[in-house]
């Protein structure tokens, strides 16, 4: 698609901030209009239509898909999405570990373990330790309690932790990513534990490093939008 607009800009809008292209505000995939909580992420937003040539690559619209996932898809069923995200912690990698004694059950409790005592400490709640890969159910009780943390998050936290946790395969690593000065590479590393020990076993693969790279990336800038969708208490 070639560019359609000389301008984009940052300006108030009703509820918040939007992107204007040549003064017209820009919407969602959805047509919703694409108002978003805070002047940082409606000034990032312009930089990616700014940073556009004359033709326009939709790949470079990172921070325009997670806002508009959030207003069209988080906003009309927050239930929905809530529901999506708690599977990650019916799941979480962090509690799945190797056999007691191996030097990968080490590194898991060196690496995993302060996550998620972290997290217990934080929401007051208890996660099951697995041993080996056969699913475990988590405590009804942790559940309902991770129910409310997600509650208590907004349209555009929901829509980027969608993609750390996706990315994570960890509801706790995705949720760590929301904290303000979280270490994104440091919670990548936790996040690819075992595939890196694997690499460091077997040989690393150029293929494999560069997906890892590009899902870090992804990572990143989810991570990113959060920052720039916090809102100041």
């Amino acid at each position: 698609m070639k560019r359609f607009y000389k301008t984009a800009a940052a300006e108030p809008a009703d509820g918040g901030w939007r992107v204007a292209l040549d003064g017209r505000g820009v919407k969602t995939v959805g047509g919703r209009p694409q108002i978003v909580p805070t002047v940082k992420l409606a000034q990032a937003l312009a930089a990616e239509w700014e940073s556009q040539g004359e033709e326009i690559a939709p790949e470079r619209f990172v921070l325009r898909d997670l806002a508009d996932y959030a207003l069209d898809v988080v906003a009309p069923d927050r239930a929905a999405a809530i529901r999506a995200l708690l599977a990650y912690a019916e799941t979480d990698t962090l509690c799945y570990r190797g056999d007691e004694g191996e030097a990968l059950h080490e590194h898991q409790l060196a690496i995993w373990e302060p996550l998620l005592t972290a997290a217990e400490r934080r929401w007051d709640a208890h996660f099951t330790r697995v041993g080996g890969i056969i699913h475990q159910p988590q405590p009804a009780a942790t559940l309902a309690r991770l129910e409310q943390v997600l509650a208590s998050l907004d349209d555009f936290q929901l829509a980027a932790l969608q993609t750390l946790a996706s990315l994570a395969a960890s509801l706790v690593i995705g949720l760590a990513a929301l904290e303000p000065e979280a270490d994104p590479h440091a919670l990548w590393d936790a996040a690819n534990l075992e595939e890196d020990w694997q690499a460091e076993l077997w040989g690393k693969d150029a293929e494999a490093l560069a997906l890892r790279d590009r899902r870090f990336g992804a990572f990143a800038a989810a991570m990113r939008f959060a920052e720039l969708a916090r809102q100041e208490p």
